[in-house]
Formats: structure tokens, sequence, C-alpha cells
């Protein structure tokens, strides 16, 4: 077996407040405790040796494995096929009751003889703190504890369990239809083991979970020709969802590479107000109300605590529970992915300036309804705060959507969301009836719009571009339609997306930007960005160009992983590069298609 399994061989479980990775050759190879945010457990894909890892396999692994979800859940199904046996392992962790956050978390695993005979073979070498604390070692006829300072971790199971150093391996031959299980649990220093796992408790544990996926996932409202796709990208933005504040992080990992051996690998287990912004809508065309709702309730928090730097309304990111501090370090110690160096804990661009995402904040607040119907008064005084001083901060450079660390430029893309920032304030204040300095705010949008048809128009290639005074495309702009910049069959637009076809999409995938034309202070290259990909379609759908948005959106469906996931990126051969699974990416693919169904039932009903 490969020492590194590619980024795409996993599926995702988790409880709603933190989440593993399962490859499908039966090994847990990234999982942090007891939040998403929390220093790793196994993170064996980051460090082979050193990272940590639970293995429970076949013990002669050479045969045929297959991986799926149960239908309309978050339990993952591995199966494994030989000429002696058929033999699958079933992952999942116990959705948390209640929205309080806690220090136990449990991954369950059972793994059954389906034909034949099966021997399985478990390994659990867990390294806490990104591997760098010791821990000990209890093991008794009930089971195995670690312990390492700050946490402690049990491990129960059917079967019998031996000492391996520190760590403990197991092994069990399984015949036609018998089943074992195993429970690895985290919590406080000291806290109790769970009971002895029983087949009847395994077995209440595994379709209550079964149950409430399946359960929520009715309640969407999505009725269109994607219904798979869609319902696993809800489920995947669930999954990313920490539960107790609403607060969705980036993805489930870090460290994972933008390019196989490259340095561009960052930590995404934080919430970006742009992204959790933008999942607002998708979630809402879902049907998803409650976590549209509670998002923008953690988002009226931040606005209200205005705890950016220096002096801003906003920070870009924050930790799942809002906190602000989000100290980047390298971990040395880590080789990283494949050799993917450094491996970074922490994200220093949370200080960065990014003034799209008052744009974004707008549009989901506007979107919920949020501001009206809840916030009340002093909410609405927060959000009229924000715009006063959004009206005076607008026109400066800044790093940008893409968080470049080459210097700030004045991005054409900040700047047509600094325009929805105001477009959208002004359409509260006047639906709710609210005080506000409306002809302020009228003037800051008014002056934006020219501006950017003045300075971010690139004549030769007759599109708005990257930045002013640049000639460097990129695709963040394709948002410009969906958020009411220009109209989608505007000939400015029009132009625009025909020069993004030219430069940015190689066989409907979609580049950000080209790193070597416009340097972003980084080495190396990076594939195509899935978002950009989706958000492309998105564009093409409102263009009116349907049977290019279809093509294109068929064809992104063929690089999902084998359970229906997207990372970051899509390399060169296909590969999927990046942080796994990307929220990103997912809420653009309900966006996506959502709006592709729309225009193409209108197309249907015209004819």
């Amino acid at each position: 077996m490969d020492r590194y399994p590619p980024i795409a061989d996993h599926g995702l479980i988790g409880d709603l407040q933190t989440a593993a990775l399962v490859s499908s050759h039966g090994v847990i190879d990234w999982f942090a405790a007891p939040r998403f945010d929390s220093p790793s457990i196994f993170a064996a894909l980051l460090d082979h040796d050193g990272g940590g890892h639970f293995l429970l396999a076949p013990q002669n692994p050479e045969g045929t494995w297959k991986q799926l979800y149960y239908p309309d859940s978050a339990v993952v199904v591995t199966r494994f096929m030989s000429p002696d046996g058929v033999g699958e392992i079933i992952d999942h962790m116990p959705v948390l009751p209640g929205p309080a956050p806690t220090d136990r978390h449990s991954i369950v695993r059972v793994v059954r003889a389906v034909r034949g005979t099966v021997r399985f073979t478990l390994a659990c070498r867990p390294r806490f703190d990104y591997g760098r604390l010791r821990h000990e070692l209890d093991l008794t006829a009930d089971g195995a504890t670690f312990r390492a300072p700050g946490v402690t971790a049990h491990l129960r199971a059917t079967m019998e369990l031996e000492r391996d150093g520190h760590d403990v391996r197991g092994d069990v031959t399984l015949g036609d239809g018998e089943s074992a299980a195993v429970v690895f649990s985290t919590c406080a220093p000291g806290g109790a083991a769970p009971p002895p796992p029983t087949d009847e408790g395994i077995s209440e544990a595994l379709w209550q979970s079964i149950d409430f996926w399946q359960r929520w996932v009715r309640t969407s409202r999505y009725r269109g020709r994607w219904t798979e796709a869609v319902h696993r990208s809800a489920i995947t933005l669930k999954l990313l969802t920490y539960a107790p504040t609403g607060a969705p992080v980036a993805a489930a990992t870090m460290g994972l590479p933008e390019q196989v051996g490259g340095e561009r690998n960052w930590d995404y287990r934080y919430t970006w107000v742009r992204d959790g912004s933008l999942s607002v809508r998708a979630l809402l065309d879902l049907g998803f109300v409650e976590e549209a709702t509670r998002f923008t309730r953690w988002l009226g928090d931040r606005l209200e605590a205005g705890e950016g730097p220096d002096g801003e309304p906003l920070q870009i990111m924050y930790r799942v529970d809002g906190d602000p501090r989000l100290e980047e370090e390298i971990l040395a110690h880590f080789e990283g992915y494949r050799g993917s160096w450094p491996v970074r804990a922490g994200n220093a661009a949370s200080d960065q300036l990014q003034l799209d995402i008052y744009g974004e904040a707008m549009y989901a607040l506007s979107e919920s309804r949020s501001v009206g119907e809840q916030a009340g008064y002093h909410g609405w005084k927060g959000l009229a705060r924000t715009l006063d001083w959004l009206a005076d901060s607008w026109d400066r450079p800044d790093e940008g959507i893409w968080e470049t660390r080459g210097g700030r430029k004045d991005f054409t893309y900040s700047r047509v969301m600094c325009w929805a920032a105001f477009d959208r304030g002004l359409k509260l204040a006047a639906e709710f009836s609210r005080p506000a300095d409306t002809a302020r705010w009228t003037r800051a949008r008014d002056e934006i719009l020219e501006q950017v048809m003045e300075r971010g128009w690139n004549e030769r290639e007759q599109a708005l571009v990257q930045h002013y005074g640049g000639d460097v495309l990129d695709a963040s702009l394709l948002l410009a339609p969906r958020v009411g910049f220009l109209a989608p069959r505007s000939p400015a637009w029009l132009n625009t997306l025909d020069a993004m076809d030219r430069v940015l999409v190689s066989d409907s995938l979609v580049y950000r930007y080209d790193p070597e034309a416009s340097p972003d202070g980084l080495r190396g290259s990076e594939g195509t960005f899935s978002l950009c990909t989706f958000l492309y379609v998105d564009a093409l759908a409102r263009a009116g160009r349907l049977s290019q948005a279809r093509y294109a959106f068929e064809k992104m469906q063929t690089y999902a992983n084998h359970v229906g996931l997207f990372a970051e990126e899509i390399g060169p051969s296909g590969e999927q590069l990046g942080n796994f699974p990307q929220a990103f990416t997912h809420l653009s693919l309900i966006m996506a298609a959502t709006t592709l169904d729309e225009a193409l039932d209108e197309l249907h009903l015209r004819r």
C-alpha cells in the first residue's frame, strides 16, 4: 500500500463538532479532537511515520476495495473482496445530542464477514498534539486507555487487544455473517471509559446515525436533476459545521497541498466570513433555514464584537467559537503529504485586509433577512456602523479573495463586493424602514461602480481584470452577475466571460488566475480551482449558455471522488489537490445545480 494514499481516496465521517477521514483501505489517517481546529490525534496524511493512524482492515489486503456511503447518510462502508471472502468495515461518529460543546467524541468501527472467512487486523497508533506529545498506555481486559497531557483516549473492542509498545494491535477471524466492533473515544483528562461495546448497542448507535442523517436530508426541497450530488454536498456542508455555534469550517483538514511537493499548504479548519456567507444562499435554496439562520447569527455576533485588525469591523476568518486568534506555526517535525512542506497549523492570513468580506457578509444577511426579522434595532445599528466604516475605507488596496502574500493591490473583485455591501444595505434599510445614512451609502455604491468600470476594465482584453492597471483575468469575478453588479447577459459581462473562456478555462475546468502573470508571493503552481469551475457553470447558465453550462457541470462530476466528495483543486492528471473535502466547492456545486436547474426548467416551459 502507498505510504500516502491519494487525497481523494477517503470518505468523511463526523459528529458535528469534529470529523475524521477514512481511506478506502480502512485507515483513519486524519482526526482532530475535540474540535475541527484542535491538534490532531491521527495525522498520517501529513506524516506517515509520526502522524498516527487507526487501521482496521483485512490482514491480507490483496483484493478489490470499494467504498460508499450508506444512502443519504454520513456512514462510510468500505468493502473488501477476495477469493477467500468478502468483508465490510462500517465507520461512523455518533451525532452528539444538543448544541453544547463536549470533549467526548467517538469513532465507531464495525467489521463483518459478508461471505467466506476474513481475518481482520487492528492497529491503533494515536499521536497527540500533532505527534508532539508522548502518551502512556494502560491495557486491561476491558480495553486500552491512552493518556497524554490534556487528553485521554479509550479503545474498547469485542476482539482481543495486545500491547505494541505504547500502541495497540489486535486480530480477529470472522466467518460468514460474524462481526466485531471497536470504539475509539476521546475525552478530557481522566475521563471515564465508555462501557464495553455490545452487539445490541453498536447496532443501535449505527441505526441512530443513519436515521439522523436520512431524516435531515429528507427536509431538503431540492427536486432537480442532480439530487444525489446536491444532497451529498449538503451532507458534507453539515458535517463541516460546528453545531455549538453554527459556524462552518472551510475544510476538514490542514496542510494538504495545492501542488504536491510545494509550499501552498494551508490550515483550512477555520470559519471564513466569505465561505460561510456564500453558504447561506446555498442552504436556503435547499430549504435548510435553521442552518442558514444560525450562521447569520454567528456573523452578527462577530459584527457586534468588532474584533478585526486595525479597528476593522470584521476579521476574514475566526475559530469555530468566534475566537479571532489563529496564530500560524510550522510543524517542522512533519514531513508533509508526499513531502509537501512546510506543514502549517493556524493561519497567518487571518490578519489580512480583504474588503470583499463585507459584501459577502451583507449578501448573507440580506438573503436570510435575519437583520430585519431577528437582529432588532441594536443588530441593525451594528450593521449600519459597519457600512459607515466601509464608506470611508473601501477605496484602498487589499490582499484580495485569494489571500495572496505578494502585497496589496486594488483588486477588482474586492471593489465589486464593496458595491454589493452598499447595494444590499440600502435595500435592507428601505425594506425594513431602518435608520441609515442612505445618501452616503448611495454615493459610495455609485462611485465604486464607476471606478470599477473605468479602472477595472481592460480594453485590450475587453474584460474586467484582476486588479486596476493590470491585464490578468481572475475567476473570482464570476460572482459579479450573481450579486447583480453586472447583468448576466450585458455586453460587458459576456465579453468578460469570453475572455475567461480563452485564458482561464481548460476543458471546462477553471483556474483562479495565472500566478506567473500575477505573482502572489509563493513558489510553484496550482491546479484548477473547483469552486471557480462551479461558479463558471453558474455564470454560463445565467448568461443563457445552457448547453455549455450543462456539459461543463456534467464533466465536473467526473472529477468527484468515489463517494462524491471534492477537494479544493483538480491537478494536471485529474487528481484532487488541497484540503479535503472543501466546503467552498460543495456550496458552489449546490449554487450551480440550482441555477442550472431553474434555467433549464424555464427553457423547457418556453418550448
